[in-house]
């Protein structure tokens, strides 16, 4: 599951990158302080904006995630694979986390339009929590990942949902969060050390991408009374 784990952030990158100020300077306006903060009556959908609304993942969502993780490959800033995966090369990895009750995959989608011409909602962005290791002493830690559909990047929804994320965390008993970013990827840097995310490790030229060698970066946040209250939303 190692490739998993490399890519969440650098789709963060390209969200950024797209339109620096719109994640790095307000990721926080599409969020606000009150909806952090509110309780779902519904606990299974959960509304992040008037256009967004994130739960867990069922079994017929795997080709739209798959879909948007491949999305992500061509450009070798996503993730260290460098071959599209396959609907059968996913299918183990996509269970686990759908049997898993603490380590979920979220897909987020967009809300039907009034006019009800859309008849499914499509999924734009998805993000998971999966096991740092697979040893039993490892289940306070976790790794997230972050992707998001082209058409939905520089519009801040991949701080958006990380930022939601968080507030999961420790329902699910997750006490530190990594995240595994290139160093070349600054703009993810950035964006994580503003969430508060710090420099844990560094690997040197771990990564031969086919024309250049990267380094990787671990990133790491605690997560704290300070950090989350006890009034986030609630599990899904």
């Amino acid at each position: 599951m190692q490739v998993w784990r490399i890519g969440w952030l650098f789709f963060i990158a390209n969200d950024a990158n797209t339109n620096p100020n719109n994640n790095l300077d307000n990721d926080g306006d599409l969020m606000s302080a009150a909806a952090l903060n509110t309780i779902p009556t519904d606990l299974s959908t959960y509304q992040l904006t008037d256009q967004f609304v994130v739960q867990r993942a069922s079994k017929e969502d795997l080709p739209e995630v798959l879909a948007i993780y491949n999305q992500s490959i061509p450009g070798k800033q996503a993730t260290a694979n460098l071959a599209l995966v396959t609907l059968e090369e996913r299918a183990a990895w996509f269970n686990e986390h759908l049997d898993s009750t603490t380590r979920p995959i979220y897909v987020v989608k967009v809300l039907p339009s009034d006019d009800g011409a859309q008849t499914k909602a499509p999924i734009v962005a998805w993000g998971s929590f999966s096991d740092l290791y697979a040893r039993t002493a490892y289940h306070i830690s976790t790794e997230i990942s972050i992707y998001l559909n082209q058409d939905y990047q520089g519009k801040g929804l991949g701080s958006l949902l990380t930022r939601w994320m968080l507030t999961q965390a420790p329902s699910l008993g997750i006490r530190n969060i990594i995240a595994l970013v290139f160093a070349h990827n600054h703009p993810s840097l950035g964006l994580f050390c503003k969430l508060g995310f710090e420099q844990w490790g560094y690997m040197p030229e771990v990564c031969d991408m086919e024309g250049f060698i990267a380094d990787v970066v671990m990133l790491g946040k605690s997560m704290t009374s300070d950090d989350i209250s006890d009034k986030a939303p609630g599990t899904i």
